[in-house]
């Protein structure tokens, strides 16, 4: 049984917190950030020491779940509007180029056609060079959307290992076809 529910979120300075009918709102110096919380789940903010508790609200058996995935969701919420999140992708392959214009991502991935991706509002890209891409945003959830969309245009291929990678990632390679 995991135990992340039962750690307290501990909210920096500068953060204000509020719960209003399971929609908590988190408000930080990057941004606000709001989540549905699912009924089963009870919270507890101690405006004092800047604590905020988890606890299952009935005795259902997946309350203890909800609770730790409530915790989760809100701890990434705090560290999202004071830090942010940023995820970097590499384009591998001859030819293989990024370039962002205002909000969208232009990619040569090989194909006919260059595939333009349009960024969701809440997310901006820099392209430190044409073979790197860098997504950021204050919504962890969204951000790992984004990038998992731009990853599916062209997925990395197991033979040379060709296509759009998070930077840092191992693939898996195949042995050619011997004669």
């Amino acid at each position: 049984m995991s135990r992340v529910a039962k750690a307290p979120v501990s909210l920096p300075k500068g953060v204000e917190f509020s719960v209003n009918n399971n929609l908590v709102s988190v408000k930080g110096p990057k941004g606000t950030l709001e989540q549905q919380i699912n009924a089963l789940v009870a919270m507890d903010f101690d405006e004092k020491t800047s604590l905020v508790n988890f606890k299952p609200a009935g005795k259902q058996p997946t309350a203890w779940a909800q609770s730790g995935t409530a915790r989760a969701l809100v701890n990434n919420m705090v560290k999202g509007v004071t830090d942010g999140f940023s995820i970097s992708l590499e384009l591998v392959g001859v030819g293989y180029r990024a370039q962002v214009a205002s909000n969208k991502v232009n990619l040569s991935l090989g194909f006919s056609h260059p595939v333009e991706y349009q960024l969701p509002q809440g997310v901006t890209a820099e392209a430190p060079s044409v073979t790197n891409l860098v997504l950021k945003s204050i919504d962890k959830q969204l951000l790992g959307q984004v990038a998992a969309e731009i990853r599916a245009f062209r997925p990395p291929e197991p033979y040379k290992g060709k296509g759009i990678k998070y930077t840092g990632e191992q693939i898996v390679r195949k042995e050619a076809k011997k004669k």
